[in-house]
């Protein structure tokens, strides 16, 4: 049985994060391809750390000669990226840090699976949906990445000159009968600009924001606050810490909150399962909830490199469901062609809709009209409620 009373804490971390510089350039590099050609194949990984950047991986195009012109824009993209971010520091800065590109042709072996429409690896994906929040996504992980995001804005802006572009955030939620009542704690960790700026002084500045983002009731005077605990946080981004591609999938799904199949998504094209059956799990969750079948749902997909058929499809829905478990697998069997094509072609997977991904989650976002977060739309409503 699941428990209805307990503290669940999510975290995440902003668009400065060394992990999630390297997750956008990575999706970067991977729109780029896309853009240029729909059927691209790129698997990219980027590393960074104090003054330099370096990119590597698999890419393919259907012409070597245009693949071979294309590798120069590699550097010019990542550059890219890193100024939109906002970093300009001495150590690590989008006009003067070093840019390594050690891409490749794709592996013949690996492609000769994906040519005959079959998975591009072997592994297993999941996707979860929970109506605790508009967006069916768990309240921790949720409003973790609104509080980022808002900050972001007001950065970026010019509202806050002060912040910087590397930042982390975590809420612990108390829940009651199984629903998010009360915040218990907050904790904030974000770069500034001046040693002179202490604890308190940045909780003056970021209070107010955070505060517009959580629901009021939510936030009590036993509320712990804990903004820049350490004290001063100047040095931050690469020239901090290092950072790599792939290195914050919890933060990218569910908070912790659902099961994970340890595939990474940044820079991976979506014939790579790890990826594209991972928003189709989701999107099934989702509609699963949607459609009023279970207050909460897990989907689990299993897949074998080179085979197009799921191997499996596992449905939990934690207590919650209105119909059998069993029932909800029969049916998105049924509305939903799973092999790896299927799925491209059903969330119209091959277009340049990823950058946009690398930060503030994969799920819980609403869907744009050129394609971007397809997986969250829940129009497969009517046809499960049919099936079932």
């Amino acid at each position: 049985m699941s428990r209805d009373n307990y503290v669940f804490t999510s975290e995440s971390v902003s668009e400065g994060h060394p992990d999630k510089v390297c997750d956008r350039i990575s999706d970067a590099v991977l729109d780029a391809f896309l853009a240029e050609e729909p059927d691209a194949r790129v698997a990219c990984e980027t590393f960074a750390t104090s003054g330099m950047v370096v990119i590597g991986g698999e890419v393919g195009l259907s012409d070597q000669e245009r693949l071979k012109n294309y590798m120069g824009r590699i550097g010019q993209i990542a550059r890219d990226c890193i100024r939109d971010i906002g970093y300009e520091q001495d150590k690590f800065h989008w006009n003067t840090c070093h840019v390594l590109n050690f891409l490749h042709e794709q592996s013949a072996h690996i492609a000769q699976g994906v040519d005959k429409d079959g998975a591009g690896d072997q592994g297993i994906m999941f996707g979860h949906a929970t109506n605790e929040t508009d967006a069916l996504m768990p309240a921790p992980i949720q409003f973790s990445h609104a509080i980022l995001r808002r900050l972001a804005e007001a950065r970026k802006s010019g509202a806050e000159p002060t912040l910087r572009p590397d930042a982390k955030s975590q809420i612990s939620l108390r829940y009651e009968n199984g629903k998010p009542v009360e915040v218990t704690s907050i904790v904030l960790s974000t770069q500034h600009e001046s040693e002179h700026q202490k604890s308190d002084d940045i909780r003056a500045i970021v209070e107010p924001y955070i505060r517009e983002v959580l629901p009021a009731e939510w936030i009590s005077d036993k509320t712990e606050w804990w903004v820049n605990p350490t004290g001063t946080f100047v040095i931050g981004g690469p020239d901090g810490d290092a950072g790599l591609t792939g290195r914050k999938i919890i933060v990218d799904t569910y908070g912790g909150a659902a099961p994970h199949g340890g595939g990474a998504f940044s820079g991976k094209d979506p014939t790579k399962v790890d990826r594209s059956a991972a928003y189709a799990a989701r999107y099934l969750a989702k509609n699963v909830v949607a459609a009023g079948m279970a207050e909460k749902c897990t989907i689990q997909l299993s897949y074998a490199i080179g085979v197009a058929k799921p191997l499996s499809i596992y449905a939990e829905t934690y207590g919650t469901g209105e119909v059998e478990a069993a029932a909800i697998e029969n049916a998105v069997r049924k509305v939903m062609d799973l092999t790896p094509r299927g799925i491209r072609e059903a969330l119209d997977l091959n277009k340049p809709i990823y950058e946009r991904t690398a930060a503030y989650g994969h799920f819980g976002r609403e869907p744009e009209a050129d394609g971007g977060f397809s997986w969250e739309r829940t129009d497969l409503v009517d046809a499960l409620k049919k099936e079932v």
